[in-house]
Order: structure tokens, then C-alpha cells, then sequence
């Protein structure tokens, strides 16, 4: 089957007629159709999210010491390079450097 393009031209240049020409009706169904999609995301997403229920655990909540302290660890590490930073000294890459001593013989 060969698809002719200037027919496929043709049918797109009468699609603005047509709905210019049925302007109601189409607008009718263009209303109608947000309608229904508007209805099927409303009932996703308020009523079947209200339907189900949420499984609760049994067990409570446990605190765990071991990890707590390898966390504090990890951050106390890291405060102290943070901290570290500011007492090294850096060259200052804006002064001149000094003067070469010449080698003398």
C-alpha cells in the first residue's frame, strides 16, 4: 500500500476547517472528554488512595547506638578537616616572587 503524501497534505490542511465548521460540537466533546479524565484522576488519586489500608509494623522503633556513634564519628572527622582548613597557610599567587640568588663561582 503506497501512502500518497499530497493526501496526507490535504487531510491536514482540512482538519482547522472542519473544526472551525463543527466548533460546537467539538467543544462539546472536548469538554466531555476533560471531564472523564478529570473523574479518573480524581478517583486514582482521593478514592482508592482512601480504600487501602496502611500496614502498620510491629515492631517499635529501635535506636541503634552502634550506628549512632560510627555517624558522630564520621562527622566529628569531618568537622576537624573543616576546622583544619582555616590554619594552613596558602602562597599568595598575586605576589611577586623573590628574587633568584645568582650562583657565583
Amino acid at each position: 500500500m503506497k501512502i500518497e503524501i499530497s493526501k496526507i497534505k490535504y487531510f491536514f490542511k482540512k482538519i482547522p476547517r472542519v473544526l472551525a465548521e463543527k466548533a460546537f460540537g467539538f467543544s462539546i466533546l472536548f469538554i466531555f472528554l476533560s471531564l472523564i479524565l478529570g473523574g479518573l484522576i480524581f478517583y486514582k488519586y482521593s478514592i482508592l488512595t482512601q480504600k487501602t489500608e496502611i500496614d502498620v509494623a510491629e515492631e517499635t522503633f529501635k535506636f541503634q547506638e552502634r550506628a549512632y556513634q560510627e555517624i558522630l564519628k564520621i562527622w566529628q572527622e569531618r568537622e576537624e578537616k573543616f576546622n583544619a582548613v582555616d590554619s594552613k597557610q596558602y602562597s599568595n599567587p598575586f605576589q611577586a616572587p623573590p628574587p633568584v640568588k645568582e650562583l657565583t663561582k
